[in-house]
């Protein structure tokens, strides 16, 4: 039975303990302590107001620990919590999994909803334009909005992941629902909108599930009074080792040449003879206009490239105020003017809220465009990319030197209960002081902390061996030496294997290197970036026992195969981040001026984080063995390589060498 004391939720003790409930309707459940103490300790920080920092190894069980205290505050109708992870794959568990099996357990008394951007749902409205437009819209798209039309008959949820074929991302882009193109309940599609059904039913839920994009549009556009989620009071952040990097995206400026041509195509395509303003009769001016604008673009993007060609080497595409001309921005505030004419001169409402989204975007490009040659945002650092290859691309990319202030503002100081959670959070050191280096860059001030080691035996289930012979990285010979070393590890696992990089280009040339070799030992290579994506690349790799899979950043984390298809992780080289990219370079820069050594105070605990994360790809159960192999010999050689091993689970490790160090 559920104990009520001196509240009236849901005791962790009860729910999670040896003889709880889960216990009861869960035959092979384990009590955990770790679970335990971490479920108890985040009903603690949302009863009593505070916030929390969790760092709980592999197989504590964090989703049921931190669930245990959102639906405690649902119990208790204390408010909404809002939970937030990084990757689709622990959206689904929670959702899917996680939540109806505790809402089973325990007979209900509480609602979880998933949330999703507004655009992942069809627009009725969109739709029926659409298909009476589609000889002005599309070129191809018939087919895939016939579709769409018979699918949104039947659907109940009218989200575009319940479709069987994936439409194109043009045809999608003309029926989703879209913020200022939706007339809300003056619309004739009001009651039976997918988009309103979903918010209401947000609206009434007590746990709402959300991903970390979501909520910082949500903090983003809080600020400036508006929002995309209904009000909530808590929030936990789970995968919150990754929130910096989220939150860069989100308080800074990305423009792309190949997204401003895009955004004019829809407007009219004049090669095609396609678009919203195709054949309309008043959009003379404005197709002259887009026709300008595209021009405009042209030029602009071609400063921008001579610049990078001819300076932005130098410093990595790190610009200037003003290192080109804006002839661009005025370009689309005459477009934008001249659509506003028309929308207003145009008696069909729809074609006025269509015209009126273009409007926004195109004010919102003439903003970022304006904000970026002038580099009005305070401490942050600009950069342009060039992207080459099939799709070229020129970028331009702004981000701030610290999150951690936008943090403190939107999301610390205006919830009274904020947990975080991860496996990778601390970099050494117990307590508090372990998470020193997140709490200062995420803007963490005034938080109580619990570090939870993983309830797997390390010392039986993993042996690590360190290279120390090898040349270190950025020897010349250092490729070639690795190759062999790698060869020696996929014998001894029999494939199996991640291999981990930090970059691509040592990527395929190590792969190059093996690629003939693998084949003579009937051990399939899997190469991250070679055109299959990352979930099929998993699959496949998942499906062949014996394959072996090289991959860079992505793979380091959020990567789960348990069982024998994963016994051997290579980690090429110890993660330190480019020390040259614009935004790192910037940081560095910053620090130094600080009078910090950012080598020891940001590049070095950084990089152990992610080392972390790499190691814990190995053993995913309590039933997973393997080896972890790491090729990079500063870890025996340097000083601070102490400070890797020290970061991870006690294992067994053997030190490949015949010297000392």
């Amino acid at each position: 039975m559920i104990s009520f004391s001196e509240h009236h939720g849901l005791d962790a003790d009860d729910l999670l303990g040896p003889e709880g409930l889960v216990a009861e309707q869960w035959p092979n459940f384990e009590s955990r302590p770790e679970q335990l103490a971490m479920a108890r300790r985040v009903q603690e920080a949302m009863r009593e107001g505070f916030h929390l920092t969790v760092e709980a190894g592999t197989g504590v069980g964090k989703s049921f620990a931190y669930l245990a205290g959102a639906i405690d505050q649902a119990l208790e109708q204390k408010g909404k919590v809002l939970i937030s992870t990084h990757t689709i794959n622990l959206q689904q568990q929670l959702i899917e999994k996680d939540i109806p099996f505790l809402s089973n357990v325990l007979q209900g008394g509480f609602t979880a909803r998933l949330a999703k951007g507004r655009s992942h749902y069809l627009c009725r409205r969109r739709l029926n334009y659409a298909v009476k437009h589609k000889a002005m819209l599309f070129d191809e798209a018939t087919a895939e909005l016939g579709l769409i039309v018979d699918w949104a008959e039947d659907s109940s949820g009218g989200s575009r992941s319940e479709l069987e074929t994936m439409p194109s991302a043009e045809t999608w882009q003309s029926v989703c629902s879209e913020h200022g193109n939706c007339q809300g309940r003056k619309c004739r599609y009001y009651k039976n909108c997918f988009y309103w059904q979903a918010r209401r039913k947000l609206e009434t839920a007590d746990i709402i599930v959300a991903n970390h994009a979501i909520l910082f549009s949500d903090l983003v556009l809080k600020e400036a009074g508006g929002s995309v989620l209904p009000d909530y009071h808590r929030v936990i952040l789970d995968e919150a080792h990754t929130i910096e990097h989220v939150a860069e995206d989100h308080f800074g400026i990305r423009v792309s040449q190949f997204g401003l041509n895009y955004l004019l195509n829809r407007l009219y395509n004049p090669k095609k003879r396609k678009g919203i303003l195709a054949f309309h009769k008043q959009a003379v001016t404005a197709k002259e206009l887009i026709t300008k604008c595209r021009q405009a673009v042209q030029v602009f993007f071609a400063q921008v490239q001579a610049w990078y060609a001819h300076a932005g080497g130098d410093n990595n595409g790190c610009c200037e105020p003003e290192f080109v001309e804006d002839n661009l921005g005025p370009m689309l505030k005459e477009l934008r003017l001249e659509l506003g004419k028309l929308s207003k001169a145009t008696k069909n409402e729809d074609d006025q809220f269509e015209l009126g989204r273009y409007t926004d975007q195109l004010g919102a490009a003439e903003t970022d465009i304006k904000d970026f040659v002038l580099q009005r945002k305070n401490d942050c650092v600009y950069w342009v990319e060039i992207k080459t290859g099939r799709r070229k691309n020129t970028l331009l990319r702004c981000a701030p030197l610290d999150v951690g202030p936008h943090l403190k503002r939107t999301l610390f100081d205006e919830y009274e209960s904020v947990v975080l959670t991860s496996a990778t959070l601390s970099c050494g050191g117990q307590d508090q002081a372990g998470f020193s280096f997140f709490s200062g860059r995420v803007g963490l001030e005034e938080f109580k902390s619990l570090q939870l080691g993983s309830p797997f035996d390390y010392e039986q289930q993993v042996q690590m061996f360190i290279e120390a012979n090898l040349p270190e990285p950025n020897n010349p010979d250092f490729v070639e030496a690795a190759s062999e070393a790698i060869k020696k590890y996929l014998l001894k696992s029999d494939g199996r294997a991640f291999v981990l990089f930090t970059s691509y280009v040592m990527l395929k040339k190590t792969a190059a290197n093996l690629e003939d070799w693998l084949a003579e030992q009937e051990m399939e290579l899997l190469v991250q970036g070679g055109g299959i994506d990352r979930a099929r690349l998993l699959e496949h790799f998942k499906a062949d026992v014996r394959s072996v899979l090289f991959g860079t950043n992505s793979f380091w984390q959020g990567v789960d195969v348990p069982g024998e298809s994963l016994s051997n992780v290579i980690i090429v080289k110890l993660p330190f981040a480019v020390p040259n990219h614009p935004l790192i370079a910037g940081r560095i820069e910053q620090l130094k001026k600080q009078g910090h050594n950012p080598f020891f105070s940001y590049q070095l605990p950084m990089a152990i984080i992610k080392f972390k994360q790499g190691f814990g790809r190995l053993i995913r159960n309590k039933t997973d063995e393997g080896i972890v192999v790491v090729l990079d010999s500063r870890i025996a050689r340097k000083r601070y390589g102490q400070q890797f091993i020290a970061a991870i689970p006690k294992c067994l490790v053997e030190v490949v060498s015949t010297e000392e160090y």
